[in-house]
């Protein structure tokens, strides 16, 4: 094959690809690869692998095995993250010679995180469903007997003296705050179908940007990174805005009331090569309408990652820590899968939703 023909094969290959010689230095790069390090080919070609893998990592030691062998090597879940990559990058990483002088050595990692986040995902929708009845309980147990201790506040308050008054306002501030949380709770419990059709996600990115922009988020910038050729998919309209107006709040506090470099991206893509199998049904469902949402706060502390999405954690002082959990809900009951990729300064909540088909089968368009 010829020197183009070889490189629009590499190109078309999902998996990042890169070519190492004698020296270290990276001689080629797939476009895989300057995605997957935000670096271009040009750039990288004046870099040594070293300098953009963690001091040390397993993947130098490995390259050096390839070469002694003259054979393919293997090594998974290496992990070779750092700040310009990401926190935590787990790759497999397939290292073969190329050709037989031995100097030159292949290599190709294939990320880990993507099949992780989807275990993952399938627990944080356990974690969502598990709080079902007891939101359901909540409502008839709490919500009651809430209502009786209001109205005695109430009455109290009619014949009590200033100083009192303070003590039943305080009652019923709280039992209102109570029954707030509880009803947020009862969201778990709905098990009836929403109405679903099919939906340009570009409207509802565009909607939750108006409303953050005329409110919460008016002191932050707004960055749109769209893929206009994008399908639409089958939703709940107002499901998914709530979905991605409590990510864009999330991403507006963590930036914080007086981050004048305060900035959120809203971005879409479609993602050909994800599936995800889903327990019951007899194929892989395809996700490959992708919604993601970054801001450049200071990111999600690491003891808080794999627990994000459960019910009750949270990084807020005030948060109840179920607005998480319940985009975690709503986005499994549409069948799709969301995550957190947390980074200093770059953290990205991403959405995976399966598109709209018509019922010919094909991909519907609006």
């Amino acid at each position: 094959m010829t020197a183009g023909v070889n490189d629009r094969v590499m190109n078309a290959l999902p998996l990042p690809v890169l070519t190492i010689d004698g020296k270290g230095v990276v001689t080629h790069a797939n476009a895989a690869a300057e995605a997957f390090f935000d670096m271009s080919l040009r750039v990288m070609q004046r870099r040594k692998l070293s300098d953009f893998i963690p001091f040390g990592s397993p993947v130098m030691a490995l390259i050096d095995d390839v070469r002694q062998r003259g054979s393919s090597v293997s090594e998974h879940r290496v992990d070779i993250g750092s700040p310009r990559i990401g926190a935590e990058r787990i790759v497999d990483v397939f290292a073969t010679p190329m050709g037989d002088a031995g100097e030159e050595v292949i290599v190709m990692l294939q990320e880990r995180t993507i099949a992780d986040k989807m275990d993952r995902q399938l627990t944080h929708r356990g974690a969502a469903r598990s709080i079902t009845a007891l939101g359901a309980m909540l409502a008839h147990e709490i919500k009651n007997p809430l209502s009786g201790i209001r109205g005695a506040a109430q009455l109290l308050e009619q014949s009590a003296n200033e100083e009192d008054r303070q003590l039943t306002r305080l009652i019923c501030d709280e039992t209102d705050r109570i029954v707030k949380l509880v009803e947020r709770m009862e969201l778990f419990g709905e098990e009836r179908p929403s109405e679903r059709g099919p939906i340009n996600v570009h409207g509802v990115l565009d909607h939750v940007k108006r409303l953050a922009q005329s409110g919460f988020a008016r002191h932050i910038r707004f960055v749109e990174n769209y893929d206009p050729s994008l399908p639409p998919v089958l939703v709940n309209r107002d499901q998914l805005i709530q979905v991605v107006l409590n990510l864009v709040k999330n991403a507006a506090e963590a930036i914080g009331s007086d981050g004048s470099e305060g900035e959120i991206v809203l971005s879409t893509a479609f993602r050909a090569g994800v599936r995800l199998h889903m327990p019951g049904a007899g194929e892989r469902v395809s996700l490959p309408i992708e919604l993601s949402v970054r801001d450049n706060g200071p990111g999600v502390p690491a003891d808080l990652v794999s627990d994000l999405f459960d019910p009750f954690v949270t990084t807020k002082a005030q948060g109840s820590g179920l607005g998480l959990a319940l985009v975690a809900k709503i986005v499994g009951d549409h069948g799709g899968i969301v995550e957190c990729d947390p980074a200093p300064r770059r953290t990205t909540f991403r959405i995976l939703l399966p598109m709209h088909r018509a019922d010919d089968g094909r991909a519907s368009e609006l």
